[in-house]
């Protein structure tokens, strides 16, 4: 475990990643983007989850980048000359490696959102696959503010998930998103009055994935990434290929036979990855 998030698994094969630093509104420092990619990258080569949850306590989901980190010397930050903005360069591609990790994870990652989503938090939150809020909920691009271009993928990626005029716009202006909007945008799937009903409601979302032969639901998130990320023809050529690669009768005999019975399917885990 670490300062920043617990996490656990249960039985079903359902994580719970929740970030447990209210008294800071769960701000981010640089130590927090590698054990979040250490930990999905745990969960995706064990092989068990079926489903993550990534929720917060507090009033906050969280407040982003904690403020202070660019206020320091830090080695990473330093941009003086041509061979530290080499480093910059790697640097900051491990650091968005961090939040790629969740986009490659074998399993769809759900976002429990409430109060404020601000700056880095909302690159996290675009890179799960489903979001869901409170109804006290907002969005920021806060880093307009403060006098950067955002950084970590949301500028790439929200354009995927709303009109990319109003991606603009947030990103432009660093204004809030409330709930109701972000709704009818489409950035969130559901509102929810309170933090319990919110949580709640993503975990009965993600028991039901979690019902689901974990094969299909893992080859749908690669062929829903491909496709989000290249033309018509290219993701057809790539479904054929994972497809063909994946397709297995015995488990969608399995699904077949449970679903005629009304009863809930036994799917095994997904194999581990090799640990090399």
């Amino acid at each position: 475990m670490n300062e920043f998030f617990n996490l656990a698994t249960d039985a079903q094969g359902i994580s719970h990643l929740s970030l447990n630093r209210p008294e800071r509104m769960n701000t981010m420092s640089p130590p927090f983007f590698p054990a979040l990619r250490d930990a999905v990258r745990g969960l995706h080569d064990a092989g068990r989850t079926r489903a993550l949850v990534i929720s917060s306590t507090g009033k906050h989901f969280s407040a982003g980048m904690a403020l202070d980190t660019f206020a320091t010397d830090d080695a990473m930050l330093d941009t003086r000359s041509a061979r530290s903005r080499l480093s910059f360069q790697d640097s900051l591609r491990r650091l968005m490696d961090c939040f790629t990790a969740l986009d490659e994870a074998r399993f769809p990652v759900l976002g429990a959102i409430q109060g404020g989503c601000i700056g880095g938090a909302l690159d996290l939150a675009a890179v799960c696959d489903m979001r869901y809020c409170t109804a006290d909920a907002f969005f920021c691009v806060q880093e307009i503010n403060i006098g950067m271009a955002a950084d970590l993928g949301v500028l790439q990626r929200l354009q995927h998930l709303m009109p990319a005029g109003l991606a603009r716009e947030l990103a432009y202006t660093g204004e809030r998103l409330g709930a109701e909007r972000a709704l009818a945008c489409g950035l969130v799937n559901a509102v929810l009055p309170d933090a319990d009903a919110l949580l709640a409601h993503v975990m009965g979302l993600a028991r039901s994935i979690a019902d689901k032969s974990p094969l299909a639901v893992a080859t749908s998130k690669l062929a829903l990434n491909h496709a989000r990320d290249h033309g018509t023809a290219a993701a057809l050529a790539q479904m054929s290929l994972l497809q063909s690669a994946v397709f297995d009768t015995a488990e969608m005999g399995q699904a077949i036979s449970a679903w005629k019975s009304k009863r809930p399917a036994e799917f095994a885990p997904l194999n581990p990855v090799a640990n090399l």
